[in-house]
C-alpha cells in the first residue's frame, strides 16, 4: 500500500470537486435546482453535487466506526451556499483523518452497515478507492448536465490537476 498515492487522490478528488462546484455556483440558482434529467442519478445539480459529499461523509462516519443509516441530499441545504460550508467543513475532516492514518491502517478491515443495515466488512484501502471512484462516477454526470445547461465545464483530468498544481497550466 501507499498511503502518499491516497492522500494525492483524495487532494485531486477535492480539487476536481470544487472546480465543477464553482462552475454550478456559477450559474443562477434556479439552474442548480432544475430538474434536468431522470437518466441523471440524482436530476438536479444541487442534488448531485449533495450526493457526492453524502457518499464522502458517510464513508468517513463509517471508516471511524459510526453506522450512518441516512445520505445527505439536496434537500438538506437551502441553497448552494449552505452546501459549500458542509463541503469544506467534510473536506477538512477528510484531510485530517487522511493525515492521521499510517500505512498500517489501509489494511485494516472496516466492519460497516449500508443504509439498510445490512452489515459488510472490507479493507480501507478498498474503500478509499471506492470513494474516490464514487465521486469520479458522479463528477462525470455533473459534467454532462452542465454540458446540457450551459456548455462544455472546465477539465477535471488527472494530468489537468497535476499541470495545474506544477503551475504549468492555469
Amino acid at each position: 500500500m501507499d498511503l502518499a498515492r491516497f492522500r494525492a487522490l483524495f487532494e485531486y478528488t477535492r480539487w476536481a470537486n470544487r472546480r465543477l462546484f464553482d462552475q454550478v455556483a456559477a450559474l443562477p440558482a434556479a439552474e442548480a435546482e432544475r430538474a434536468i434529467g431522470t437518466q441523471f442519478s440524482v436530476p438536479t445539480l444541487k442534488g448531485m453535487l449533495a450526493h457526492i459529499l453524502g457518499a464522502e461523509v458517510t464513508w468517513l462516519k463509517r471508516w471511524q466506526g459510526e453506522f450512518p443509516s441516512s445520505l445527505l441530499s439536496g434537500k438538506d441545504f437551502p441553497d448552494l451556499a449552505s452546501l459549500r460550508v458542509r463541503w469544506d467543513e467534510h473536506d477538512a475532516r477528510m484531510e485530517a483523518f487522511l493525515a492521521s492514518l499510517t500505512e498500517t491502517d489501509l489494511a485494516r478491515e472496516i466492519h460497516y452497515r449500508n443504509t439498510e443495515g445490512k452489515p459488510f466488512r472490507l479493507p480501507l484501502w478498498a474503500l478509499l478507492h471506492h470513494v474516490a471512484n464514487h465521486g469520479t462516477h458522479h463528477r462525470s454526470e455533473v459534467a454532462t448536465m452542465l454540458t446540457i445547461v450551459k456548455g462544455s465545464p472546465p477539465d477535471t483530468g488527472l494530468v489537468t490537476y497535476h499541470l495545474v498544481r506544477s503551475g504549468q497550466m492555469s
